[in-house]
This record gives structure tokens, sequence and C-alpha cells, in this order.
């Protein structure tokens, strides 16, 4: 399963940093530690690209199934760029942090981050967290997709009682008959009955 999965590891540009930069340093460490743990669990890590307005095409090109933020948790910009670039096809988005101020914990989770991950970079630890973090975005995902067909059925609901009672009007029709003529024209014309009342709307809406 790990050699399937595609990374991508979203990290600042540690070679903008000066050599006496302590706060660098600790991240450099901290991300060796990260790209050691995901090899040696056997992941394919595609690639490690900064957090700027490149992102998305990058992202749109690789087509990982992960992306990895190893950033502080302040690192609001390279939340942002993820978020956003992640936003027309979305994946599990796991950050990684040596910041134990939780108080942006919030924010991230918000913002699309699927798990927050504080000093948990112990390589025996990775595979359980994105294991975890891929089995709550896909759940996510499909409690949204329901979500959004049941929002879909009651908005075609309510169209076709619309179309119903507009064919009862015009036309003297039971609403049983309304129904069955609406179903009828929905089966001749191979469309979904939702559809068949929203165009009869819309071309009353015309010549009205």
């Amino acid at each position: 399963m790990n050699e399937s999965m595609r990374i991508v590891v979203v990290a600042p540009d540690l070679a903008l940093a000066g050599e006496d930069d302590e706060h660098a340093r600790a991240q450099a460490e901290r991300s060796r530690a990260l790209h050691i743990g995901l090899l040696e669990n056997g992941y394919n890590l595609v690639a490690t690209l900064p957090a700027d307005v490149f992102l998305s095409d990058r992202i749109a090109q690789l087509q990982p199934d992960m992306v990895i933020v190893d950033a502080e948790s302040a690192a609001r910009d390279a939340l942002e760029h993820v978020v956003l670039a992640t936003r027309e096809a979305p994946r599990p988005i796991v950050l990684f942090t040596n910041d134990e101020d939780t108080t942006h914990v919030k924010d991230a989770v918000a913002a699309g981050v699927t798990a927050y991950i504080v000093a948990g970079l112990a390589p025996q630890r990775i595979r359980p967290i994105l294991d975890v973090a891929m089995a709550r975005f896909q759940h996510e995902q499909a409690l949204r997709a329901e979500l959004a067909d049941a929002r879909g059925a009651l908005q075609d609901r309510k169209t076709i009682d619309r179309a119903k009672g507009l064919l009862m009007q015009r036309q003297g029709l039971t609403e049983q008959a309304a129904y069955e003529k609406l179903r009828k024209a929905a089966m001749d014309k191979g469309m979904k009955l939702g559809e068949v009342a929203q165009r009869m709307l819309d071309a009353f809406d015309l010549l009205s």
C-alpha cells in the first residue's frame, strides 16, 4: 500500500537561511527526519516543494495522494498556499511541526488540515499517522458526498413539486397525472425527473 501512495512534502526553502540561523537548523533537522521516515516506511516521496505561487500548478502536475506540510504551525502563508493548491482536487493534508503552541490547531483544521502533529517525527509513528490521516480524509469525503446527494435530492423534490403545480394549474391535471406526465417525459428523453422538471420551469419562465 505504501509504495503506491504518492506524497509531496511542502517545506520552506532552507537555502535562503543563513548558516547561523538556529531556527533554520532545527527546521532542516526535522525535514531530514521526515524524509528518512517516509523512505524507511516505503512511501513514494515524489517531490519537496516550497510554499509559493507555483504550488498549485506543481501539485496539479504531480497528482500526489497526500500533501505533508513541514513547517511551523504559525506559517499561515504555507498553509494557505497548500489549501488553495488542493481546493479543486482535495487531498489529505498532514502538518508536522515542533511548535507546541496549539492555538493554531483550530484554524488549521478549519482550513483543511487533516492531521496536525506536534513533535511526531519518530519513524515508527509516521506510518500509523499517515494511515489514520488517509482514513479520516476518505471518511470525511464520503460524508460530504452523502450530504451533497441529500441536498441534491431535496432540491430535485422541490423542483418536481413546482413543475407538478404548474402542470396542475395550467392543464387542469391531478397531482398524480402531473407526476406521470413528467415521468413519461423523463423516460422518453432519457433524463432524470428533476432535470425535466427544471427544463419545464425554465421554458415557462422564458415564455411568461
